[in-house]
């Protein structure tokens, strides 16, 4: 399978939802309750794009299926964070494994690089391995752990931060 790594288009944002809302509603990645809906969506990226910031996506070359995106914004919204942000990923279940985070990641790591920012933040849920490991080899370091700070499924979650160094 042949796979492009490309900045997200409007029409896009169907496919990118759906990945999204999935995760939503059946797993613990994203630790909202409800499905998004396209209006809002739509609204989240364009303030996006009007920060600056990236939406990419993996897309199959020859059908154009969108398989997964990640993005990063601010970390926080005081003036002394501006050079930190925090990233987000999610590929469609069936096709995990397959290399396309860590694709999707060299490419963020490379455009916060190009904006001279200073640090990219995740937060993950403690239980989601697969995020943890991908992270760590892509030099990301584990530098918090906060025991049950959300709710999913009426569980609570612990959630791991870790942080890249952009400057290294």
């Amino acid at each position: 399978m042949s796979v492009q790594i490309r900045p997200a288009e409007l029409q896009d944002l169907t496919a990118i939802l759906n990945i999204f809302n999935q995760e939503i509603l059946n797993g613990t990645a994203n630790w909202r309750n409800q499905a998004l809906s396209l209006e809002e969506y739509t609204q989240w990226y364009h303030q996006l794009l009007r920060d600056q910031f990236p939406l990419l996506v993996a897309v199959e070359s020859t059908t154009q299926r969108i398989l997964g995106f990640a993005d990063y914004g601010p970390f926080r919204s005081l003036i002394g964070y501006k050079n930190t942000v925090e990233h987000s990923i999610f590929i469609h279940p069936d096709f995990q494994g397959l290399g396309l985070g860590k694709a999707l990641m060299l490419k963020l790591i490379e455009h916060a690089r190009q904006q001279h920012l200073h640090i990219m933040i995740a937060a993950i849920d403690a239980e989601n391995s697969g995020s943890i490991l991908l992270h760590e080899k892509l030099g990301f370091k584990q530098t918090g752990y906060m025991p049950e700070v959300g709710q999913k499924f009426g569980k609570w979650r612990d959630l791991v931060l870790m942080q890249f160094n952009l400057d290294a």
